[in-house]
């Protein structure tokens, strides 16, 4: 009989999709007079939940909260952005994360080694000699008189240091400063340049002082557990996390993968049978499940998982197929019609094909309500 602390590739994924609210997605409150503010309160909740959801791109969040509320809209984050109870900054990895404010003020600080670290290689390059200190002073001035693109920023730090590159400078402010994107950058149905302001001044409050590193690994744990000391690693970027884990070990489940690998997970924590079954979802661009294990085979296999990094940078859209990457797929719209292609990883029978068909039709029903005419392709994507 297998241990009950071996946990089999099944077992991971379905405890990820239970996690990740791809099981069964959440109900959105009903329309009403009162229900606004249940609404953003659902999504905020969910952001939380989630530890923010990853949104290089401006609009990958809007499909990665639509695969996980049932009945979400656009206007539900757009809301949210414009009035800054959630916002996106520089956080896990060095990439852009759409966070709740209060999220923004704890994770920036708990993150800041990582992005320290890859301030350093910024120095020896190209910042040799500049006053980080001194860097942050002024960046930070500039992008409080106004929000600025990293262009104009750049530019304008440029007068201080003209030897060196202006682009490197404003890279440099981005890892010193915590800045936000401001609307109407990412607002749905808008369009803007990438301005940056700084937190503080756009929250109006400080960053949380010295927030204990345990919240981000049981945070952590909550939304992709079980996993690994080198999956919170590769997801948040950060070095050193044994240290937390062993402190934090008396409170935690351990279990082990089919490789022996331990794993740490919160003791009340789902973990559903691994037989339960997974709908087919079609989750978003960069989504925060296929981008936040070092092992991610419990969500997509290496093979496909490298087909899909092929894509220069862009990490399309997962078809997920009995809880697995099983096909990726992209949008595109314009004002008569939309399209919908679906590239197959491999052939699927006719039920789920049909699953994954109907998704695809309530994907288009939500990105283009509008659109004339909504066609599904399924077909190597371009």
């Amino acid at each position: 009989m297998p241990s009950p602390d071996l946990l089999s590739l099944r077992a991971l994924n379905r405890a990820l999709l239970s996690r990740q609210l791809l099981l069964r997605p959440e109900p959105m409150p009903e329309d009403g007079a009162h229900n606004g503010t249940a609404r953003a309160e659902r999504v905020t909740e969910t952001v939380e939940h989630l530890v923010g959801l990853q949104a290089q791109a401006p609009f990958p969040p809007y499909y990665g909260l639509w695969s996980r509320l049932a009945g979400f809209r656009p206007d539900d984050l757009a809301g949210l952005l414009l009035s800054r109870q959630v916002v996106r900054i520089a956080l896990m990895r060095g990439t852009i994360h759409l966070v709740s404010a209060r999220d923004c003020l704890l994770l920036r600080p708990l993150v800041q080694p990582a992005l320290d670290r890859g301030l350093g290689t910024l120095l020896s390059r190209q910042l040799a000699g500049v006053d980080t200190a001194e860097l942050a002073a002024v960046g930070r001035v500039l992008v409080e008189e106004r929000p600025l693109t990293f262009s104009e920023l750049g530019a304008a730090l440029s007068a201080q240091w003209p030897q060196h590159p202006p682009a490197a400078l404003a890279q440099g402010v981005r890892a010193l400063v915590p800045l936000v994107q401001v609307p109407p950058r990412a607002v749905w149905g808008a369009a803007g340049q990438a301005a940056h302001t700084s937190a503080q001044a756009w929250l109006g409050r400080p960053l949380e002082a010295s927030p204990p590193l345990d919240r981000l690994v049981t945070r952590y744990l909550a939304a992709f557990g079980p996993a690994s000391i080198r999956d919170a690693q590769a997801w948040s970027g950060l070095t050193r996390l044994r240290e937390v884990a062993d402190r934090l070990r008396p409170g935690l489940r351990v279990f082990r993968d089919e490789q022996g690998t331990e794993l740490f997970d919160l003791p009340g924590a789902p973990r559903p049978d691994p037989g339960t079954p997974a709908p087919v979802r079609l989750v978003a661009e960069f989504d925060n499940i296929a981008l936040s294990h070092a092992d991610r085979a419990r969500i997509i296999s290496e093979p496909n998982r490298q087909r899909m990094f092929t894509r220069n940078g862009i990490f399309p859209g997962t078809v997920l197929v009995d809880g697995f990457g099983a096909g990726m797929w992209k949008i595109s719209l314009s004002r008569a019609a939309a399209a919908l292609t679906i590239e197959l990883f491999r052939p699927l029978g006719p039920r789920d094909r049909d699953a994954v068909t109907d998704e695809g039709r309530r994907l288009l029903a939500f990105a283009a309500p509008d659109s004339e005419a909504h066609d599904i392709r399924f077909a190597p994507l371009a």
